[in-house]
């Protein structure tokens, strides 16, 4: 597991004490440019600090760099214990509340002494922020919601992250000769949006030696059971770890197990109850003879069923149709050909148009699109008509450059404003190849404003995908109130596919709202939004996402050759 996401979380709470301390902007700026280049660094931070070349990333200067190698170093940061013991308050625990900042927490700090989650919600169910200058019912209503979402993201952990500590144990794991299988298990393998805990499953000749091992391994912070068939670990990231040994005679049946939710498990065993057999999680059994359990396809093929693929274990309907032979082809990483949605340094990305199409070329990719913010974005730098028509012009010369194999096309992430219009002008989003309208603000408008808003957006015809749908942000951000059955009406209507926007904190649209776009013949593009070379590499998880939603390879656009992708979108 590298260090990037700890490190970046010790900068981001020295950013937010200063900030609340009032001190320069220019400092609290850096801080917030590191968290960000550091969380989206596609190396260890810590190889970096061992190279002492820590500097070489964007927004890290020698001081920054200091607290990195002191919190590497020693775990400790003391810049940090001096902030918390002169502003004792759980800043980051408060940070985490949607919509609410820095001048609030100062606000309700210095007037009602809050300092955590707890003394907040206590004060706004007493009705005290509302009395607060510049806060009022409404807004104390939305931080009592925000604080139920701070909460929950608390215990939970991004699926992308969970699977890097997971890779990170397995590595480690692997080393051991006496591992014969080791599988993920749980909530992970069904690849869900946030994991609560990781759970790993092993087969093994000596489970002793592999229980030893594991509650010994880097980054363990505590143990809470040890024992050769289980045990139990708390990582420093917070993340709770468990192993367990199986049997080998059993150990597809405690796959099947502890991969499928509640649901799932509770109907499988009904139908294996209704053919006179037993099932749990040591195998499949008439009377005492066990008549499946080494591997999964076993068990499900016994009951009956076609094989499951694990995206789909929560009961929603796979179970019916792996017993009607119903069940989906679902879509591969293989078989993306392109991403349409990405930025430059243009406009909010890091890298220039040339790094980003040298990353997608190594993809394979056979058509790339570059689409960065434009104008009513101004925090993204976003580009106006005149920006937008030299990089039409500058993406003519790079097709024709011979460099790239793949088409590169023009496109842009068009702001979609107050009242539905956009914000570049139809005769300059008339010579792209993709327009994609996304909502940037004003996410607090009421449903009927917001569905009609978006819908209006919809209208025109020179639209060819909605980005990232909902605007939530896992762990952070809740959707925004609109009625997706009126905007994929209007979808339906206007030629206009849905995006799935592949970034881990977003994976927007989920996956029931992916199966309500597919059941009324709407098309889905899944593109990463990258706004790093490195961040093409987020294309993995909007697939995991589209396997939770039954897509297909026929319900994603950019599966498709180019010509047969470009004459779907046309107009």
């Amino acid at each position: 597991m590298t260090k990037n996401a700890e490190v970046a979380r010790v900068l981001k709470e020295i950013g937010l004490f200063l900030e609340f301390e009032g001190k320069e902007p220019f400092k609290v700026k850096a801080y917030q440019r590191a968290v960000r280049s550091i969380s989206a660094l596609g190396e260890d931070v810590a190889n970096l600090a061992d190279r002492d070349d820590l500097t070489s990333i964007p927004g890290v200067g020698k001081g920054i760099a200091e607290v990195i190698k002191s919190y590497l170093t020693t775990g400790n940061v003391g810049v940090l214990d001096e902030l918390r013991t002169r502003v004792p308050i759980k800043i980051m625990e408060l940070d985490a509340i949607p919509g609410v900042g820095i001048k609030t927490i100062k606000l309700v700090y210095e007037k009602l002494g809050v300092t955590d989650l707890e003394s907040l919600e206590k004060a706004a169910n007493e009705d005290k922020l509302s009395k607060l200058p510049g806060l009022g019912l409404k807004t104390q209503d939305q931080i009592i919601e925000g604080i139920q979402v701070a909460r929950s993201g608390l215990s939970r952990t991004l699926l992308a992250d969970a699977l890097s500590i997971a890779t990170d144990i397995e590595t480690q794991l692997r080393k051991l000769h006496e591992i014969n299988q080791l599988v993920f298990a749980g909530s992970i393998r069904r690849r869900r949006e946030t994991i609560g805990d990781i759970d790993i499953l092993v087969e093994a000749t000596d489970p002793k030696q592999v229980m030893s091992t594991f509650v010994t391994l880097r980054d363990v912070s505590s143990v809470s059971a040890h024992g050769e068939t289980k045990s139990s670990v708390r990582l420093s990231s917070g993340i709770q770890v468990d192993l367990r040994v199986l049997p080998k005679d059993g150990f597809g049946a405690g796959l099947q197990y502890f991969t499928g939710n509640v649901d799932h498990n509770v109907k499988l065993r009904a139908i294996a109850q209704k053919k006179g057999l037993r099932l749990n999680e040591y195998g499949l059994f008439r009377g005492e003879d066990k008549i499946a359990g080494t591997d999964e396809s076993g068990i499900y093929k016994t009951l009956g069923l076609d094989f499951i693929p694990p995206e789909l274990r929560e009961d929603k309907g796979e179970i019916e149709a792996a017993q009607n032979g119903q069940l989906p082809h679902l879509i591969e990483l293989k078989d993306i050909r392109g991403d349409l949605h990405s930025h430059t340094d243009q406009s909010d990305g890091k890298n220039t148009i040339e790094e980003m199409l040298d990353a997608a070329q190594m993809k394979g990719y056979e058509y790339y699109c570059v689409s960065d913010h434009t104008q009513s974005l101004t925090i993204a730098n976003g580009m106006d008509e005149s920006r937008l028509l030299q990089r039409i012009e500058e993406i003519d010369t790079l097709n024709a450059s011979g460099r790239w194999k793949m088409k590169i096309l023009k496109g842009a992430e068009v702001d979609i404003l107050s009242e539905g219009s956009l914000d570049i002008k139809d005769e300059v989003l008339s010579q792209l190849d993709l327009v994609t309208v996304s909502i940037h603000s004003r996410m607090k408008d009421n449903k009927k404003t917001m569905t009609e808003r978006v819908c209006h957006a919809l209208e025109s015809k020179y639209v060819h995908i909605l980005g990232h749908p909902t605007g939530r942000l896992l762990l952070k951000r809740s959707e925004f109130e609109i009625d997706l059955d009126a905007v994929f009406e209007s979808a339906k209507q206007n030629n206009v596919v849905m995006e799935l926007n592949a970034h881990p904190q977003r994976l927007d649209l989920n996956a029931g709202n992916l199966r309500a776009a597919t059941r009324m013949g709407l098309k889905i593009a899944i593109n990463t939004d990258a706004h790093w070379t490195t961040e093409l590499d987020h294309m993995q998880f909007g697939v995991y996402q589209a396997r939770r939603g039954w897509l297909t390879k026929n319900d994603v656009i950019n599966t498709y050759p180019l010509k047969k992708m470009m004459s779907t979108i046309k107009k």
